[in-house]
C-alpha cells in the first residue's frame, strides 16, 4: 500500500479477512457461521463485521439466513462456467485490439515470464496463480479499455477461490506456461485469429479442470495451508 494511501476502514479489514478465510478454505464452500463465531478471527466490532459480511453476500461469496446466521455460498459451477464464457469474449477481443496496436509495452512485461527458458519457470503454485492472474489482466489491460478491465478483474475476484486449485498439479503449471507462450507469439506476429484460437482452447481446458474439483480436494487443500 503507498505510504500516502488512507488506512482501510475497520469494515474493509473486515472484508478482507473473511475473505481470505474464504479462499484459504479456512470457511469451506457450505460451511454456517454465526457472526459470534468470527470473533477472535477477525478482530473488529460486530457493526463493521457485519457490514462486511453483507458485502461479501451483495458480491455472492456468502448466503445469510434470517435468524440462522450466514453460509459460505456453495460451489455453483454452472455459475463459474458462465464467468469463465465471459472471460473468454472479454479476452478475446482484448487481443484482437493487441494485434492491433502499434504501442504494446504490455507484451515485453509479459513475454519476460513466459518466454523464459524451462529451468527458470516457478513451481510454486500460489506464485503460478498470480502471474496466471497478472498475464490475463495484462491482456485485457492492452485492450485500454477501463470498463473491461474493471469487470474483468470482478471476474477474476469470483473464479479465484477454484482456480487456485488449478495450479496444485505440476502438470497443469507446465500447461499454463507453454499455452501462454503460444498465445503471447500469435499476438506479437499480429496473428489474431490464431492468438484468440489459443486463447479459447486455453479457457476452456481451465473450465473444464474446474468441472473435476471435488470437495476432497478442497479439504486436502485446507489440510496443506
Amino acid at each position: 500500500m503507498p505510504a500516502d494511501s488512507p488506512a482501510p476502514s475497520l469494515a474493509e479489514q473486515a472484508y478482507r479477512q473473511v475473505k481470505a478465510l474464504i479462499f484459504d478454505f479456512s470457511l469451506m464452500p457450505g460451511d454456517r457461521f454465526s457472526e459470534s463465531d468470527l470473533t477472535g478471527r477477525v478482530l473488529v466490532s460486530r457493526t463493521p463485521l457485519r457490514q462486511a459480511l453483507q458485502r461479501l453476500e451483495r458480491e455472492g461469496f456468502l448466503q445469510v439466513f434470517p435468524k440462522l446466521g450466514w453460509q459460505v455460498a456453495p460451489l455453483d459451477f454452472d455459475v463459474f462456467d458462465e464467468l469463465y464464457d465471459l472471460r473468454v469474449l472479454l479476452e478475446c477481443h482484448a487481443v484482437a485490439r493487441l494485434c492491433e496496436a502499434e504501442d504494446r509495452p504490455q507484451l515485453a512485461a509479459l513475454a519476460a515470464i513466459w518466454l523464459q527458458p524451462d529451468i527458470e519457470r516457478t513451481e510454486d503454485p500460489t506464485a503460478v496463480r498470480d502471474l496466471d492472474e497478472g498475464f490475463h489482466r495484462g491482456l485485457v489491460e492492452g485492450s485500454a479499455n477501463r470498463a473491461m478491465l474493471r469487470v474483468h478483474g470482478e471476474i477474476t475476484d469470483r473464479i479465484r477461490i477454484i482456480r487456485r486449485l488449478d495450479f496444485t498439479k505440476p502438470a497443469r503449471i507446465d500447461a499454463t506456461y507453454d499455452e501462454h507462450a503460444r498465445i503471447l507469439r500469435a499476438i506479437t506476429r499480429r496473428r489474431a485469429d490464431e492468438a484468440q484460437r489459443l486463447l479459447r482452447v486455453h479457457i476452456e481446458q481451465s473450465k473444464l479442470e474446474v468441472r473435476h474439483i471435488t470437495l476432497d480436494m478442497l479439504y486436502k487443500a485446507r489440510q496443506k495451508d
